[in-house]
């Protein structure tokens, strides 16, 4: 069965989100880019970037300005 976590990042494959993750070295660290699937982002450069909902700190979609 889904998390919720997963249920809402599923309805935003294609949107272009920030992630804080947390760092397993200690502290955070950043992800930034268009969702490809409920655990993966695809950042600037391309590079594809998976992620597990456990390491999720805070994250919010990135509203594009027109």
């Amino acid at each position: 069965m889904p998390t919720e976590l997963e249920s809402t990042f599923t309805a935003l494959v294609g949107k272009r989100v920030s992630i804080r993750l947390h760092d397993p070295e200690g502290g955070f660290r950043d992800i930034v880019g268009y969702l490809e699937s409920a655990a993966s982002l695809r950042n600037r450069h391309g590079e594809l970037i998976e992620f597990s909902h456990d390491e999720i700190f805070i994250w919010r979609e990135v509203v594009v300005k027109k």
